[in-house]
């Protein structure tokens, strides 16, 4: 049976098994191989004994009275329930005997019939519905012998057949267990369900959640490792003939790797408090002429067309992305060191395009790996699209329709 993270008041979430909506009232356990269900078998057990000794003292005279034989009748079929949850086939089929033994003694009626009743509910609730109404039927079938033919042989003497108003009291309580038994068996089924269902809610959230970590962890290292990548190259080769420009680089190098790390200690700390609100604003359209300003320290020139519009939070940070992978692409697969970047928005829809004018630095230029894949999967999640290839004139364009609904300043 899956598991889900349950969370406690005043404490981090621990891991617990799902059950029913409410604890139970002994706190058994009803799987099979689980707790014994000792505790509701001996209040099910005393409440049979002291039933039937008063069943016996309003029935005195015409039914046989309890002597031993009786009582050891009444601990076996109270006894049996204690095995319900582990082996409910045999105890149901067990039960039934026991109370067709007592009732073919002629012992006074009473909440012996319990015994049956519940072990018949633990064999519909186990999947056992054939087992259960078997055993019913064929107690049905020896109390109708017993009642209309075998009475004239068994005790109690001078016993009548029972009349029509008694067996519509047997039938009725035939119906009864029936109906208590489904009714428990559709409950569970339901709860089973619903425990699968959240089970599956929490295993897609966390899911989206992994895959959430990793694009934001892909963007951020790829676009600043491909700027170290780049101004190291640089600096190496200028590190003899103009060591001022290698200092450049390096610095560069510094303030790239400094921004790379706060963010991926944003990202971090999700992971570490899960429930606690960002330390820090994500990063959004806003941010755009920083991103220009880090391309133009990696050599790559960016024009950028049209102003940033205020944006939901979850869209800024996917436009923010998609424009960092699209440029980080110009600069590790392009040999342009030009890029332009336009942003247009109408009817509720924000168009980004990221255009370079090649050519491809190397065969795979284009590409199809986890950038193109994640700007992908982060317009997808938004209901939008995306849209990257070559262009017919050697360059490659990125095409994002992201929705766009202004938010309002409150």
């Amino acid at each position: 049976m899956d598991e889900e993270r349950v969370p406690e008041r005043g404490g981090p979430a621990r891991w617990r098994r799902p059950g029913p909506p409410w604890p139970g009232l002994w706190e058994e356990d009803e799987r099979p191989g689980g707790r014994w269900p000792w505790r509701s078998t001996l209040l099910l057990a005393v409440f049979v004994f002291g039933g039937s000794t008063f069943a016996a003292h309003q029935q005195q005279g015409e039914r046989a009275v309890l002597d031993p034989f009786a009582r050891v009748l009444l601990l076996v079929a109270a006894g049996l329930l204690l095995w319900r949850h582990r082996h409910p086939v045999p105890v149901v089929f067990g039960t039934a005997a026991a109370t067709a033994v007592y009732l073919g003694a002629g012992y006074p009626y009473g909440p012996i019939l319990l015994t049956v009743a519940v072990a018949c509910v633990a064999a519909v609730a186990a999947g056992h519905r054939r087992a259960a109404w078997t055993a019913l039927a064929l107690l049905w079938a020896v109390h109708l012998l017993v009642a209309h033919w075998l009475y004239r042989w068994l005790p109690p003497s001078g016993d009548e057949p029972a009349s029509f108003g008694q067996e519509i009291v047997v039938a009725t309580w035939v119906v009864v267990i029936v109906a208590v038994s489904e009714l428990v068996r559709t409950r569970r089924e339901q709860w089973a369900r619903e425990r699968a269902e959240r089970a599956q809610a929490a295993r897609r959230r966390a899911d989206e959640e992994r895959l959430r970590i990793a694009r934001e962890l892909h963007d951020v290292l790829a676009h600043s490792l491909s700027v170290i990548n780049v101004q190291a190259g640089v600096g190496l080769a200028l590190l003899d003939s103009h060591p001022e420009q290698a200092r450049t680089a390096l610095t560069t190098i510094k303030s790239a790797s400094k921004e790379a790390l706060g963010e991926v200690r944003q990202v971090l700390d999700t992971l570490r408090t899960p429930g606690d609100a960002p330390r820090a604003p994500a990063p959004g359209l806003d941010r755009l002429p920083e991103l220009v300003e880090q391309a133009a320290r990696a050599g790559l020139t960016v024009a950028v067309t049209g102003e940033p519009p205020r944006l939901p939070p979850g869209t800024d940070l996917a436009a923010f992305r998609i424009v960092q992978e699209a440029l980080t692409n110009v600069v590790r697969h392009s040999g342009s060191r030009h890029a332009r970047v336009r942003l247009d928005q109408a009817g509720g829809t924000l168009r980004l395009r990221i255009d370079d004018d090649g050519p491809a630095a190397h065969t795979d230029a284009g590409g199809s790996g986890n950038g193109l894949a994640g700007m992908r999967e982060r317009a997808a999640a938004l209901g939008g699209t995306i849209e990257a290839g070559p262009r017919d004139d050697g360059g490659f364009r990125v095409l994002a329709v992201l929705p766009s609904k202004v938010r309002e300043d409150r």
